[in-house]
């Protein structure tokens, strides 16, 4: 089992940049695929961005892109997502994620076998 623990989430101003990070612990870290989602009130999880086994393959939702980015410390078992310019709209619960071992980079949420307990993030306008 993979146990995910993010943190790094807060109140900003929008323009600001936050950076999340997810710690990884119980499995291989390195060969699995990682994700980042979010879930703002009353709407659906959404798939923010992933990246593949090394961090060469990374997918981004267009509501992010050139805004956020991705990337992993196989070494540490870490996963970060750095944000900028936030927007309200990115105002939600932001979960890590973790795939089954060797698995494709992928944007579904169903995919993903292991879920952290998700960290609050808010941005004012």
């Amino acid at each position: 089992q993979v146990q995910l623990v993010e943190s790094g989430g807060g109140l900003v101003q929008a323009g600001e940049s936050l950076r999340l990070s997810c710690a990884a612990s119980g499995g291989t870290f390195s060969r699995r695929v990682v994700g980042w989602f979010r879930q703002a009130p009353g709407k659906e999880r959404e798939f923010v961005a992933a990246s593949g086994w090394s961090g060469g393959v990374t997918y981004y939702a267009d509501s992010v892109k050139g805004r956020f980015t991705i990337s992993r410390d196989n070494a540490k078992n870490l996963v970060y997502l750095q944000m900028n310019s936030l927007k309200p709209d990115d105002t939600a619960v932001y979960y890590c994620a973790a795939s089954k071992t060797f698995a494709a980079v992928t944007r579904s949420s169903n995919y993903y076998d292991f879920w952290g307990q998700g960290t609050q993030v808010t941005v004012s306008s």
